[in-house]
């Protein structure tokens, strides 16, 4: 099933780390079949408090092909290029399965 790393992007610094981490995430995604989604752009804020600089989200085939991206040596190297100049929350979600609907949720209770 699907899943999804996601970023709320509170602050962030455009610095040389950042442009290098920036250049580099690509590279780390391919072999676990990532891809971006939303990566910033135009967004509104409906409801509740939101990281001003917006959403990142990079969908993965499965949740254990997005936890070993995260957990890879080839992202491990360039993270900190991003933490020392990013303030974010990051979580990895698994999505649900085609013809989901929200009434599902009751019957997980």
């Amino acid at each position: 099933m699907t899943a999804y790393a996601l970023a709320q992007v509170h602050s962030a610094e455009m610095c040389p780390d950042i442009v290098e981490y920036l250049e580099r995430i690509d590279a780390t995604l391919d072999a676990f079949g990532g891809r971006f989604v939303v990566h910033g752009g135009k967004f509104e804020t409906l409801e509740g408090s939101w990281g001003r600089l917006g959403l990142i989200l990079i969908e993965f085939p499965d949740y254990e092909r997005a936890r070993a991206w995260y957990d890879s040596p080839a992202y491990r190297e360039i993270l900190p290029l991003r933490t020392r100049h990013m303030v974010a929350d990051a979580i990895i979600a698994e999505g649900v399965p085609a013809g989901y609907r929200g009434a599902n949720r009751l019957k997980e209770h």
